[in-house]
């Protein structure tokens, strides 16, 4: 297995030295919002960077439901490693392997063979991915939603079958394309399902033969309550809102199987659905099995509140940081021992910010600092002009919440470019109505060109 190589940094007089590389693996929150941090603090001449990760953006997740509804641009939810972290080097393949006894990662790029890559220091920002069930049929016919491609395919999904249906007359199959399913009641799967059944219903207004009535949006939850976060009273109402709007909501229900598209819930209920998105929580990147830092019984990295890499009795395992969903991250404002913070957003941003300055102060030579958040507030959309909010302990709902909740996203998101061109988005669609146009050749582009070339190899019949 071949080793990567890097060009050196020179001291400006034509030599060479060197300097510490710091491998970040993953470059979502944690690994865009470390290496931004770090390089705002520390030179090339300083620090070498290296952001590993199959994909070449980071996603900004909390607006992939209006991505996937058509209020903004799905361009523009996402940040590009190489134009924002410039100064850095950007490596596209997935970690394999983690040997920090001996100071190096294993590389596997999309295409070629795997490689090995030596550091002085490895932050491990992984993140999470979807926790899933052995339930039959989920994994041929479920959709995740945490990447922009899946919010775009979940758009062109609905739009497809309502195109579809709007052509078949079979009551049954109309029945089926028309009936879309959500499994998870927490923040990702109301804020998708209340996105999604705003457009879909929108959408009608362009069809003579589809109703909003012929709509079906189902949500399956297996525990008693939707947006648990929120607390009773705001997640009971968004509860009785979504229901007014029509929407089956499931509660304390489990789904069984989904075989063939045949959806079988836990209360005896069962019928046909195209579309099932499975929102039902997340678990640590499973490739951190094959690594030999210390992990929880959870599968996460344990980690002091420096977060710096720790074995379960407190001790640091020098060079190791990590932070995120992928690490277990002590929670000092609950003030509770044993409470470890959330897997959102909202930690994942501020620790990443943190670990960059810890980083830049050992390197420094100076004391490192605890990460220390309390959580402001709680915000989320229920669809266009309708939201639910917490905001230091007083509660918003309707217009006001869904305000809310735009404008603490469109600053949390990095860059001012982005920045810019989501409120762009936001302004046009005050003024026109949003696309509602299914691209299902994105899905499949070359389908029609493979038919046109097996239709040229039939042999032409003679006049």
């Amino acid at each position: 297995m071949t080793a990567a190589t890097f060009p050196a940094p020179s001291d400006g007089m034509g030599k060479t030295r060197k300097v510490p590389r710091i491998l970040i693996l993953g470059g979502g929150y944690v690994g865009f919002y470390t290496a931004m941090q770090l390089r705002r603090r520390l030179g090339r001449r300083e620090v070498a960077i290296v952001v590993v990760d199959p994909r070449s953006y980071m996603t900004y997740q909390p607006f992939l439901p209006e991505a996937a509804a058509g209020s903004l641009e799905p361009r523009h939810v996402v940040a590009p490693h190489r134009r924002e972290l410039r100064g850095c080097t950007i490596l596209s393949g997935r970690v394999t392997g983690l040997d920090h006894g001996k100071r190096r990662a294993e590389i596997t790029p999309t295409e070629g063979d795997a490689y090995m890559v030596s550091y002085d220091h490895v932050v491990v920002g992984l993140g999470s991915v979807a926790r899933t069930l052995p339930i039959p049929g989920l994994e041929e016919n479920g959709i995740g939603f945490k990447q922009i491609e899946e919010a775009i395919a979940l758009r062109n999904q609905v739009l497809n079958k309502m195109d579809i249906a709007a052509s078949t007359w079979e009551s049954e199959a109309r029945r089926r394309m028309l009936t879309f399913t959500f499994v998870g009641g927490g923040f990702a799967g109301i804020e998708a399902l209340a996105e999604i059944e705003d457009m879909a219903r929108a959408a009608t207004r362009d069809f003579d033969s589809i109703r909003p009535q012929d709509l079906r949006f189902v949500l399956i939850e297996a525990t008693p309550r939707i947006l648990p976060e929120l607390g009773d009273e705001l997640g009971g109402y968004a509860l009785e809102q979504l229901r007014k709007r029509g929407i089956d909501i499931k509660l304390s229900t489990r789904l069984e199987s989904a075989v063939g598209g045949h959806i079988v819930c836990s209360d005896g209920d069962a019928f046909d659905s195209d579309t099932l998105v499975w929102t039902a929580g997340v678990k640590a990147n499973p490739v951190l099995a094959e690594t030999d830092l210390p992990l929880d019984q959870v599968g996460r990295v344990r980690a002091l509140a420096t977060l710096q890499v720790c074995t379960e009795d407190g001790t640091v395992v020098d060079g190791a940081w990590t932070a995120g969903d992928c690490a277990a991250i002590p929670d000092l404002a609950a003030g509770e021992k044993g409470k470890f913070c959330a897997p959102t957003a909202q930690h994942s941003v501020r620790q990443a910010r943190h670990l960059g300055d810890n980083l830049a102060r050992f390197l420094a030579g100076e004391a490192l600092t605890d990460y220390f958040h309390k959580n402001i507030g709680t915000v989320a959309s229920l669809g266009l002009y309708k939201g639910v909010a917490q905001i230091a302990g007083v509660k918003f709902r309707g217009p006001v919440a869904w305000f809310m909740h735009r404008t603490y996203h469109m600053w949390a998101m990095p860059t001012l470019n982005r920045k810019i061109r989501i409120v762009l988005d936001w302004t046009t669609a005050l003024i026109f109505r949003r696309e509602l146009v299914a691209l299902g050749s994105l899905q499949s582009p070359r389908q029609e060109f493979v038919s046109a070339a097996e239709s040229g190899k039939k042999p032409v019949a003679s006049t």
